[in-house]
């Protein structure tokens, strides 16, 4: 699963990754700064609380656990993670974030890096596109200044949203266009259903999947955009048939980045289900202050805390101030925010945690819940022993609910926050 960064130049992207990942990429002010994609992983809380908070409240109950020490780091977490951190039950859990070289008007006719550029993203199950909120670039992202108006900034936003889907647009139309009319009469017999075929076929680069066709399909149709035969649609016809598609093979979340320097009320008559306010160069400060044992900072909180005042000279106090009144004004930087509106919302995905241990909740090597899988909702229980592993997969009997030790066959869909131990043949 992966998450693919777009943008034009100069709005804060290599920022925002730098920040989300704590990776060091060539944060410039010139376009193609980061000239090949850049993959990271970034961590994102599970929105249940880990299940080591239930273990835990088993243990005490049971008189085989003191009670949390004020002084726990991780704050009663029992959990012993392979990857990520768990602390107050507050799991992370990691997602793949890919960061690839700005993004330019006339991309699909080949400007800047054009098929190149859109090409790293066929692999993205999902866009986020870093917008500029305080309209002070243009849309080839040079800097024009920071006192953009309102109407401005909106104007300057929608341009950037609107150049990128127009990108991805004659990107995907260019593909169907070509050998369209001869491929599709050689399916002609088959009717819908293998017309369905050629296009998935035809975008199979880009991801596309029967279903994700198929959906595309039933809204072209209900929207009555052509009585032709298919092999008689015109470019114009599979512009559009190619912008259906679109918003289901490239999903777009929107970070509306230097949102503390936007004019107020910027987001305004934007889907803001679909678009967060974010600060990414505050949160990639934030992050490396904690690195260095400065403050106490916990991505996606509205505060910090100072580690020890007086270890400060007065630059790093005056910057820290400035930091900690933004971060409270607008609730955060914004990030995390969008990263768990992508994961869980958009992606639908769920955490699962497989176990070798039904009762203990433990691998092969006693540790507490050490694995916390990022997967689809309603995942099967088979199919999540082959998340873990592909032996376990081919081997499978059957599952067993860590909490009501309940047995559970192969169809068996998972819940968000399940603990499961798989049984398989050796």
């Amino acid at each position: 699963m992966r998450i693919g960064l777009v943008g034009k130049p100069n709005v804060g992207k290599s920022t925002f990754f730098s920040a989300a990942t704590l990776a060091q990429v060539d944060i410039a002010n010139y376009p193609f700064c980061t000239i090949d994609p850049n993959v990271g992983v970034a961590f994102v809380e599970a929105r249940l609380s880990c299940p080591c908070k239930e273990l835990r409240e088993k243990l005490e109950a049971d008189g085989r656990l003191e009670p949390v020490a004020e002084d726990d780091p991780r704050q009663g977490s029992l959990c012993d993670p392979r990857t990520g951190t768990c602390i107050g039950h507050r799991r992370s859990v990691p997602i793949a974030l890919v960061d690839v070289a700005g993004l330019v008007p006339g991309a699909s006719e080949g400007r800047g890096r054009g098929n190149a550029f859109l090409a790293d993203l066929a692999n993205s199950d999902v866009l986020i596109q870093v917008l500029d909120a305080a309209g002070t670039t243009d849309i080839e992202g040079q800097f024009m200044g920071t006192e953009a108006t309102l109407e401005q900034a909106q104007e300057a936003m929608q341009a950037e949203i609107d150049f990128l889907q127009h990108e991805l647009d004659a990107w995907i139309g260019g593909l169907l266009e070509d050998g369209w009319s001869r491929g599709v009469r050689r399916v002609q017999a088959e009717g819908e259903k293998g017309l369905i075929s050629f296009i998935q076929e035809r975008l199979s680069g880009l991801g596309a999947t029967m279903n994700m066709v198929n959906q595309a399909m039933l809204e072209f149709n209900a929207e009555g955009e052509s009585t032709q035969q298919p092999w008689e649609w015109d470019a114009a016809v599979l512009h559009r048939l190619g912008q259906t598609l679109r918003g289901h093979l490239f999903p777009i979340a929107y970070a509306a980045n230097k949102f503390d320097i936007a004019p107020e009320g910027v987001l305004n008559g934007f889907d803001q289900q679909n678009m967060v306010g974010c600060m990414a160069d505050v949160e990639l400060a934030l992050r490396r202050a904690q690195a260095a044992e400065l403050i106490h900072y916990r991505p996606g909180a509205s505060s910090f805390s100072l580690v020890n005042d007086t270890s400060l000279n007065d630059a790093q106090r005056k910057a820290l101030n400035h930091m900690g009144a933004r971060l409270e004004a607008h609730e955060g930087t914004g990030l995390a925010r969008l990263l768990d509106r992508v994961l869980f919302d958009h992606l639908e995905r769920i955490v699962v945690y497989p176990v070798q241990d039904e009762t203990h909740w433990v691998d092969g090597d006693g540790r507490v819940l050490p694995d916390a899988f990022v997967v689809p909702a309603e995942l099967q229980a088979k199919a999540l022993a082959y998340h873990v592993h592909s032996d376990l997969g081919d081997g499978f009997i059957r599952g067993v609910d860590g909490r009501t030790r309940r047995v559970v066959g192969a169809e068996h869909e998972l819940q968000d926050g399940d603990v499961l131990k798989i049984h398989a043949k050796s």
